[in-house]
């Protein structure tokens, strides 16, 4: 036992005290509360920039009717279609919209200008047209178009969930957003610290300083002290990430909140334009959008899904790490390892994709009761699941069976390990890894 604490301690400080793994741990949080922040920012803020189009209707369908936006401006001119282009071309910013005489019977339309137009800006544009047109049949038709406008509504679901508390928000945004990120960092983790498991194994074959250290301790020792001090480093960076990211989010939830005070707070003046009333309107929905997020995230039992995203990062890693660690002593190279990855690695890459497609919209089917149920897909299925609630017995069991995985896979890949640790220069195929497995003590 000595022995193996000495293994962990090595491969534990050693990776800690690495400049990349200082520079990674407090780079990774900054850069995604600043990314987060910047989208807000940018969302809230929205385009002041006016685009300006001059209309050139030729079939009388659309004069007028274009209705300008914050963003959008239509102007109306007359003249030759020729001549239209050629002002555009002196007038760099603006966009000439030119609709043609038979646009009935061809529905010939264009969009000039010396820049190419953004896509939702053509999509704004061409939403205007289709309802200028439906509009005009319905009124051909006798039917009153302010009677249809008016009859339309729309519907909000406000989710609640039923509990021995009471009634709480479902937050079922704020639920999908958890459950998304909490399978998505293990699945990337997964495949991160399994890697350093089976680079650090090939390099100390490669290297030949294994024939050294298993001189001193039984390879199962020092596979077992590989995988748990990388493993306590991925613990500890994850720990750490999760400190710095609350402390900065909270920071920023701040500063957001003190900037977007004077934005919903808007005075109706006589000097204010109508333009600068839609952009602070826009401003004031946006942050109270923010506001919602936020407050949906208050629904969300984070002590609760960090403690089970622990256990599901290690039982993952502890079971998939020792197959990597198997997958390194049985080649000499990392190139050879590509044949050996796939099998390892499907369940994870299958998983996450039904994860994200199946068990986020039927969290309780048999298919999600199963996959969060067998231990190769269990870290991830499950904590996609467990953001939308799982009985106590469902999760008993699944943490029992992932400690089970792990012990099984451990005791099938020391079997490898301590044979492949000691081979060279020889290809190995899956044959000889059923042989390794065999062979006694």
């Amino acid at each position: 036992m000595n022995k193996i604490l000495l293994i962990i301690q090595r491969e534990y400080l050693s990776r800690v005290k690495k400049k990349s793994f200082l520079l990674l741990t407090f780079l990774v949080p900054a850069s995604f509360i600043g990314m987060m922040s910047l989208v807000v920012y940018l969302t809230t803020k929205g385009d002041d920039h006016i685009k300006n189009f001059k209309v050139l209707d030729q079939s009388g369908i659309f004069e007028h009717q274009f209705n300008n936006s914050n963003n959008l401006n239509f102007s109306y001119i007359k003249g030759n279609y020729e001549e239209a282009k050629k002002d555009i071309r002196k007038e760099k910013n603006d966009f000439l919209l030119y609709i043609s005489s038979d646009y009935a019977q061809t529905g010939n339309v264009e969009l000039i200008s010396e820049k190419k137009p953004g896509l939702s800006v053509v999509n704004d544009v061409e939403n205007q047209m289709e309802t200028i047109l439906r509009n005009k049949k319905l009124i051909a038709a006798g039917i009153d178009t302010a009677v249809l406008n008016s009859s339309k509504a729309k519907v909000a679901i406000n989710a609640k969930q039923l509990t021995d508390e009471g009634e709480k928000d479902a937050s079922l945004g704020a639920t999908y957003i958890v459950g998304f990120v909490s399978a998505f960092l293990i699945y990337l983790s997964l495949f991160i610290y399994g890697a350093q498991v089976m680079r650090g194994v090939i390099e100390e074959k490669t290297n030949r300083i294994i024939e050294v250290i298993v001189s001193s301790v039984k390879p199962f020792q020092l596979m077992m002290g590989k995988i748990i001090g990388i493993g306590a480093v991925g613990l500890t960076q994850f720990l750490l990430w999760i400190i710095l990211s609350t402390s900065l989010s909270t920071l920023a939830a701040k500063v957001f909140n003190k900037d977007n005070e004077g934005a919903t707070k808007i005075e109706q003046t006589d000097h204010k334009s109508s333009k600068s009333m839609m952009v602070d309107t826009a401003k004031a929905d946006n942050g109270n959008k923010v506001q919602q997020l936020l407050k949906a995230a208050d629904t969300i039992n984070f002590p609760y899904i960090i403690g089970t995203f622990f256990f599901y990062f290690l039982g993952g890693y502890l079971l998939y790490s020792a197959l990597f660690a198997a997958v390194g002593s049985a080649v000499d190279n990392e190139t050879e390892t590509q044949q050996f990855m796939l099998p390892i690695t499907l369940p994870l890459i299958f998983t996450f994709i039904i994860g994200m497609n199946v068990i986020v919209n039927n969290p309780d089917s048999q298919l999600s009761f199963w996959m969060s149920m067998i231990p190769f897909t269990s870290p991830i299925a499950m904590m996609i699941r467990i953001p939308f609630g799982v009985p106590v017995w469902q999760l008993a069991l699944s943490m029992t069976l992932l400690v089970g995985g792990f012990i099984f896979t451990t005791w099938v890949a020391s079997r490898i390990y301590r044979v492949g640790i000691l081979m060279y220069g020889k290809k190995v195929s899956y044959k000889e890894l059923a042989k390794w497995f065999t062979y006694k003590e």
